[in-house]
């Protein structure tokens, strides 16, 4: 194998790797399903993952790094990993996988849906049963990131993830 295809290799065994990073806040959701990565390199042996924050200031990223470099150095073939943060492109909710939106619901948040909708409208799918007979009961939920909604059918309060 030559180098080029040797490092592309490990690139792809570290972009795998990164499915079993979860996020500290929500985790049922991986860094890859929320499409925090942006790019995976290797050049002999050391890894380069560049993550683009799902908000700026968000107090998990110092986790997210740490948890992130402790995966890559356990991918075979890997000696060094950083983690570098980048702004130039902000991540939108749109980079989140279908994955991602089940597994949301499935964790009892409803997933964000079409952004300018959303936000024009201030509705959510309950993701407990489907309604979409939801009011917004706070912009402000636990995390920057969510929002409080009610739902009128089975009376549930939910979190929403916030389109971005």
């Amino acid at each position: 194998m030559t180098e080029r295809v040797q490092e592309e290799t490990l690139a792809l065994e570290v972009e795998r790797a990164l499915y079993d990073v979860f996020d500290p806040e929500i985790p049922a959701l991986s860094i890859m399903d929320l499409g925090m990565v942006r790019r995976v390199t290797s050049a002999d042996g050391h890894a380069l993952v560049q993550l683009m924050p799902t908000f700026i200031g968000c107090p998990a990223l110092s986790i997210i790094r740490r948890n992130v470099i402790d995966r890559v150095l356990a991918v075979e073939g890997v000696t060094a990993a950083d983690v570098e943060f980048v702004y130039d492109e902000p991540w939108t909710t749109e980079r989140m996988t279908e994955t991602a939106k089940v597994r949301l619901r499935e964790f009892g948040i409803a997933p964000p849906a079409c952004g300018l909708l959303q936000m024009n409208a201030l509705t959510a799918l309950c993701p407990y049963c489907g309604s979409s007979r939801t009011r917004l009961d706070s912009l402000f939920g636990p995390t920057a990131c969510r929002s409080v909604f009610y739902c009128e059918d089975c009376h549930q309060p939910f979190e929403a993830m916030k389109p971005v």
